[in-house]
Parts: C-alpha cells; structure tokens; sequence
C-alpha cells in the first residue's frame, strides 16, 4: 500500500519504520519541524529526512497537498485534523491511534484522566477517522492494567505506544488482505473531557461544528472544565 503518515515525536517514528519493516510505500509525512522544546528536528521529520520521504509541515496537509495515490492516511501522535475532503482522498480513508478503550475518554489528554479517574484498566484504540473526533468506528482495539503508581509516561512508553503499534500492524495487515473491519462506537457509553492546558483540536474544513449526540463529559471533567 501508498501510506501517508501524519503524526510526531517518537510514536510516530517507530510507525514510520513499522510501515517500512511491513514493505508499504511512505508516500510523505506530515509533522512538526521541531520537537516541543524548538531547539531538536521531530523524530518523524528526522525519520524522514533520512530515508528521502517528502515532508510537510503540521497544519499544511489537506486534499490539495495529500500526494496521488495514496491508499490510506495514517495518524500517529497527530494533532491535526484530517478533514473529509482530505481523507476521501486516500482509497480507504483514514487510520488513527488513540491511547483509550474507545469511546471512553476522548479527547488529547486520555491517558492523564485515565489516572486521574483510578481506572484499572485501559487500552488502545486503532479507528477510522471521521468528522466525530475520536468518534469513528473501531478497526482495532486491545486492553491493558494500569498499576499503582504509573504515571502517565510509564503508562505510555511502557505499555500504550507498544500496544499501538501492535495494533497498527494488525489493522495494516487486514487492509493488506483486503478486510477493512469497522465496529461503530458506542454512543451510549462515550465520555469525552478536555485537555489538560493545551488549546482546543483545530479543525480548519469541520463542516459541521458542534458535540455528538449522546457524548457526554463525565464528571470529573466537567469539575475542572
């Protein structure tokens, strides 16, 4: 497959080699120029650069940059919002990973309200992206414990950015065959809670703005929204 990759830091590297270790064509890579400091070039743009992968610059990518023929967009560790027009682009759309069981805890900061609410279990979640942030239907989906005294860099390093890319290598894997598995989320149990300091997703070509119905904010978020 063609795969376009937009994402950051080291997540999104080691997707980077994931995808050249399976043998798919990287057909670009969107990120940042730096990492979160501004001093270090980001991982994935590093990654990049070393293997001659055209980049662009977080906040460019839409359907008029998205290269011909890409197959499928991926997102590791993105922040940006693929649009629709963007991902119709690609001929089966638009994967993302997200460090939750989903539709529990969407949202930038999942792992850190994981913790926060004393959730003993967690997971990872592979979906196809769609106008609903972390709102699309399930292609893949895996849980983890969470242990007493994790923080939220144990949490990731340790056993949720592994277990994405186990999860990514198993939904590439399925599209390679031709099985594009798609399991709606369910509504009735989705909570979302906001970021922790960090500016709202910015979603340049959202046609419709406004929460789903039947997403709710659990408690906890609301308190400190």
């Amino acid at each position: 497959m063609k795969i376009y990759i937009s994402g950051q830091k080291m997540f999104g590297a080691d997707v980077f080699r994931l995808v050249q270790r399976l043998g798919h064509t990287i057909a670009g890579v969107s990120s940042p120029a730096f990492d979160g400091t501004g001093q270090r070039e980001d991982k994935l743009r590093a990654a990049a650069g070393l293997a001659g992968v055209p980049w662009l610059e977080s906040g460019r990518l839409d359907a008029h940059t998205l290269p011909e023929g890409v197959d499928l967009i991926l997102a590791a560790h993105s922040h940006e919002f693929i649009g629709r027009k963007t991902r119709m682009r690609a001929r089966f759309g638009a994967l993302g990973y997200h460090p939750s069981l989903l539709p529990r805890h969407r949202g930038r900061d999942a792992i850190r309200w994981t913790l926060a609410m004393g959730d003993a279990v967690t997971g990872g979640t592979v979906f196809w992206l769609s106008e609903r942030v972390d709102g699309g239907d399930i292609a893949a989906q895996d849980f983890v414990f969470v242990e007493t005294g994790e923080n939220p860099a144990d949490l990731w390093r340790g056993k949720l950015a592994p277990l994405g890319l186990r999860l990514i290598e198993a939904a590439l894997w399925d599209l390679n065959v031709g099985i594009m598995r798609r399991q709606p989320q369910d509504e009735a149990v989705a909570t979302w809670e906001p970021s922790f300091g960090r500016p709202p997703l910015s979603r340049p070509d959202l046609e419709l703005l406004g929460y789903a119905p039947g997403l709710t904010v659990s408690r906890a978020a609301a308190r400190a929204a």
